[in-house]
């Protein structure tokens, strides 16, 4: 074959690369739609976390410590 010894480094990783993949055990569509929802309820949580946090540290400055009214 007509290839450099980096080409045939890289056709070595690249094979390689395929191989490892086929090792992978890969979730199973129930276990990939509960991790998900999971996920989508974790960012629930912590937007409304967050969002609850930005609103008492906007009242606490705003309000009670620099006496704005908005």
């Amino acid at each position: 074959m007509y290839v450099s010894a980096t080409g045939r480094e890289f056709l070595n990783f690249a094979k390689e690369a395929v191989r490892e993949t086929k090792k992978v055990v890969w979730p199973t569509r129930k276990e990939a739609t509960q991790i998900t929802l999971i996920v989508f309820a974790f960012v629930l949580v912590m937007s409304i976390f967050l969002w609850g946090t930005d609103k008492l540290l906007e009242f606490l400055l705003y309000e009670v410590i620099l006496g704005w009214k908005k």
